[in-house]
């Protein structure tokens, strides 16, 4: 059975999407730290869908639209995925034409520039140009991205204008996507979403993000788990790379080499450890994982198609490196 299989239902009152267990990232394919051509970010894609992925993100903010290009024309003449993309940032002229790259991470020429805009106009004009860049009708899931100094008028004005649309038919499915779990316990909490993308803190080595978890799961809200390597500690079969996009402290590096040794002992190795355990959690609808390569796709496809023992999990949590469940 292809990793991407065995969906879970994202929606409520009878709306929404089934997505697969395993999504596609689409940051790296917008050029996230480096380059990747045209022919390889393709590939990628090509890949994911041979793989059985058929839920793939993206965003304005990846690769100032870069991500959006490229995954529409990979998904032009398909049919059958699921699609989502992300509201609060428009993409604008820049208002210097030095010629310079892009200074949020991407690897891209920095002829436009991001302006924060959670408003309702905001939102509407953010997806009819996300559909501009993507060359498609329709995206099914919409996000309200990064909203965390703006959450008042993320919560005033952006979440009604996404609910108008969720009702006209325009999306299916609509949430937020963060980092941080606080704000998300909000939109939970005080608005009737559908699904929350949580990034980097329901992982292996970060479970501050469980509050939000059981909420969601008390409220049928759906969630995405990404960054599950903890922006790349997890992602090697020995703990290697930064934690949380920095340098990773000596005392993380000790806990993460021994959930390696016991992930080692039975027969698992840590990556494979990383995209399973958010998906024990019933609130989990799909792991998300970023990929520049065919390569990457592969090799994370065929992890998540291996069984987990369950006595794994038990060492972990007895040796107190997981929460008890």
């Amino acid at each position: 059975m292809p990793a991407g299989s065995g969906g879970s239902w994202v929606g409520r009152d009878g709306g929404g999407v089934e997505v697969s267990r395993h999504g596609f990232g689409g940051a790296p394919i917008g050029n996230l730290f480096h380059g990747v051509s045209e022919e390889q970010a393709r590939a990628t894609v090509d890949a994911a869908w041979d793989a059985g992925v058929r839920l793939f993100d993206t965003a304005p903010h990846y690769g100032l639209g870069l991500s959006e290009r490229r995954l529409g024309a990979a998904l032009k003449d398909r049919s059958g995925y699921v699609l989502s993309t992300k509201v609060g940032r428009l993409l604008v002229p820049a208002s210097s034409s030095s010629g310079g790259r892009d200074e949020q991470g991407f690897d891209v020429s920095a002829d436009l520039q991001r302006v924060w805009d959670f408003s309702g106009d905001g939102v509407r004009r953010s997806l009819e140009e996300s559909l501009g860049r993507l060359g498609l009708p329709a995206v099914d899931i919409a996000l309200i991205h990064d909203p965390d100094d703006h959450m008042e008028q993320a919560l005033a004005e952006a979440y009604p204008a996404l609910a108008e649309l969720r009702a006209q038919g325009v999306v299916k499915a609509i949430g937020v996507g963060m980092n941080q779990w606080q704000a998300p316990l909000r939109f939970v909490q005080e608005t009737s979403i559908d699904v929350v993308m949580l990034a980097g803190r329901y992982t292996l080595l970060d479970q501050s993000g469980l509050p939000l978890l059981e909420e969601c799961a008390r409220r049928g809200v759906r969630v995405l788990a990404a960054g599950v390597f903890n922006s790349g500690i997890l992602a090697t079969p020995r703990p290697t790379g930064t934690y949380n996009y920095e340098p990773a402290p000596a005392s993380v590096v000790e806990r993460a080499t021994r959930i390696a040794e016991i992930c080692e002992h039975h027969d698992v190795t840590l990556p494979q450890a990383a995209m399973a355990f958010p998906l024990r959690h019933p609130a989990v609808a799909s792991v998300v994982l970023g990929a520049r390569s065919p390569e990457e796709i592969t090799a994370n496809a065929a992890l998540l198609s291996r069984p987990v023992p369950e006595a794994m999990w038990d060492e972990l949590m007895s040796e107190g490196l997981l929460p008890k469940e």
